[in-house]
């Protein structure tokens, strides 16, 4: 049997490091900003017709009252599946990502065209959405279990997973995939706006050296600034879907039945009840916590990254 030849080897283990540093940083954006995630989810679902939520006149007051009377189990409702979906969640997009743009490199030069990293971003966003529904799913089922709610609630993640199997059948795991796929955009957006102001930041500060550009001349500041911008850019554009996949995903009342059929009827009764609004609720709660938290990703990611390159460099 041929030996791997060392371009192979150093790919593969280039790829584990991405992996490996995607999920180190997925697992710390989780866990500084969760409470943030709960209050933007009961925001998103609340349309204002249902019994079951509390109901909260901004994001402070949110968090006041659900510590106040659900106390930090409130707050951190859901932690576990979060943490669990966020984790493989980065692992998996930056390892598909990072695979990506080396096939779409010709010779692995990087210098791809937004086009393609676009294409790149795309191809790994709807690998993980297709890996990851189930876990999201139970993720904002505990997150909208309050006081309030009829329904037996769930203990945890293994017991939401067998109740969900035995009360609505393995097809409920995947409600909500359609805007998910969609969502996939998101983060193509975020990728491709990352990696083109990573340039110009990169060409910016070799300008100043007079040295070549590189990666490593950022700072941790200027990571953190690229990752909030990029995040910003493409919250704009598809918050929309996450209302919508936050509504499909809710559990049925008490009779079994779901409150909407599918996304269309979500979107109708939306615009019907709430107008554009409607489609941004949570949003500042979205932002609180995802611009921060992108940047804490992105400057995780850069930072464990470097360090495996280095151990394997030193091995």
């Amino acid at each position: 049997m041929a030996a791997a030849s060392p371009s192979s080897t150093e790919s593969t283990r280039w790829q584990w490091e991405n992996g490996v540093a995607g999920a180190v940083a997925g697992f710390a954006t989780v866990a500084a900003m969760h409470p943030l995630d709960v209050v933007r989810t009961r925001f998103q679902v609340n349309d204002g017709r249902v019994s079951h939520l509390p109901v909260y006149s901004n994001t402070p007051h949110a968090l006041f009252t659900i510590a106040r009377y659900e106390g930090l189990r409130g707050l951190y409702a859901g932690f576990y599946p979060a943490v669990l979906g966020s984790s493989i969640s980065w692992g998996l997009y930056f390892f598909f990502y990072s695979r990506a743009k080396q096939r779409y490199s010709k010779n692995r030069v990087e210098n791809l065209s937004p086009g393609l990293h676009l294409a790149a971003a795309a191809e790994a966003g709807a690998l993980v959405s297709l890996c990851t529904n189930p876990i999201w799913l139970i993720k904002t089922r505990l997150q909208l279990q309050t006081p309030l709610r009829e329904s037996r609630p769930y203990s945890g993640l293994h017991d939401a997973l067998r109740t969900i199997l035995k009360e609505e059948g393995w097809t409920a795991l995947y409600k909500g995939i359609m805007p998910a796929l969609f969502l996939v955009s998101h983060g193509a957006i975020q990728f491709t706006a990352y990696e083109e102001l990573r340039k110009v930041a990169t060409n910016i500060k070799s300008e100043k050296s007079n040295s070549e550009a590189a990666p490593e001349g950022l700072s941790s500041l200027d990571y953190a600034f690229l990752g909030a911008t990029s995040k910003v850019i493409a919250t704009l554009f598809t918050y929309p879907f996450q209302v919508v996949r936050a509504r499909l995903q809710q559990r049925p009342n008490t009779n079994g039945i779901p409150r909407y059929a599918d996304s269309w009827h979500v979107i109708k009764e939306t615009a019907r009840f709430e107008g554009a609004r409607g489609f941004y609720k949570g949003i500042t709660a979205n932002l609180l916590k995802n611009v921060p938290a992108s940047s804490i990703t992105f400057i995780v990611y850069e930072i464990v990254l470097r360090m495996l390159k280095l151990t394997s460099r030193d091995d």
